[in-house]
């Protein structure tokens, strides 16, 4: 990524996490810059090129990474296509919901734009994240290296190879954080019920879920496995698992998981008549 200016359209926390990742794997401050209403507490934050004016802020960039609210995205790419550079600059979209298309016709694709659109979810403001990817047919490979080593500073990446693919993502992994806390929150207050003080039972719960993720990451075993085989014949385990499998977790997953990819459809419809 040495010598490529990387402009951030939108100072939040996605952006911010961006950033600090960025500088964390070595890129110099001066190849960064945020354009933002108020970008001064993320100047603060780190030394950056700051701008409140997006047309100054992508002049000479290689790249340009769309990190505003999805219902804020077609004005700011309007706006943008008036002052399009030339060659034009790889776009990276991390605004969910927004389709290729769309962000492409409101950058006025009257030449061929590379747009990489992204599903990254929250833990990437801890390099935690988990992004997924898809490039239109105007990015080389170059670009889609840098694309992908830009989102590798906060977290996983891999390549989607269908657009319609990113509404499933969003409803696994951009939503699935949440999933997670949620049941953190559950297992606290269960675990507070059967007589564990507060504190305890919310340690106890972030402990274990950290250790079970960290062991399916780096067992290379599926999650099954590494189920069974804390899963011992008549033992308490067991009857924890029954329980649920007979209350019928699997299917309110799929159903949560397809009421998000549902959501992530209409949004997207609605977020495109712009």
């Amino acid at each position: 990524m040495k010598n490529n200016v990387i402009t951030l359209i939108g100072g939040g926390n996605m952006a911010t996490s961006l950033i600090g990742g960025l500088i964390k794997t070595g890129i110099a401050t001066d190849q960064l810059r945020v354009a933002d209403p108020n970008p001064q507490p993320l100047a603060i934050q780190y030394p950056v090129q700051c701008y409140t004016d997006n047309l100054a802020a992508i002049e000479g960039a290689s790249v340009i990474v769309l990190a505003v609210k999805p219902q804020n995205l077609a004005e700011v790419a309007k706006s943008l296509a008036t002052a399009m550079p030339t060659p034009p600059p790889l776009f990276i979209s991390i605004a969910a919901g927004i389709c290729m298309a769309d962000l492409a016709r409101w950058l006025g694709a009257n030449a061929p734009l590379p747009i990489v659109r992204v599903m990254p979810n929250t833990p990437a403001l801890v390099q935690s994240g988990a992004s997924a990817l898809f490039a239109n047919q105007h990015v080389n490979d170059k670009q889609r290296e840098l694309a992908e080593n830009i989102l590798r500073a906060v977290g996983l990446t891999l390549w989607l190879q269908d657009e319609t693919q990113m509404d499933a993502v969003t409803a696994l992994s951009g939503s699935g954080p949440a999933y997670f806390f949620l049941m953190m929150e559950v297992l606290e207050k269960a675990g507070i019920g059967l007589g564990l003080p507060q504190e305890t039972a919310r340690l106890l719960t972030l402990q274990t879920a950290f250790g079970a993720a960290k062991m399916a990451l780096e067992s290379g075993e599926d999650a099954a496995t590494l189920r069974a085989r804390v899963t011992s014949k008549g033992g308490t385990t067991e009857q924890a698992i029954n329980t649920l499998e007979t209350g019928g977790l699997q299917n309110l997953f799929d159903q949560a998981l397809l009421a998000a990819q549902q959501r992530a459809i209409s949004l997207a419809k609605q977020f495109g008549d712009q």
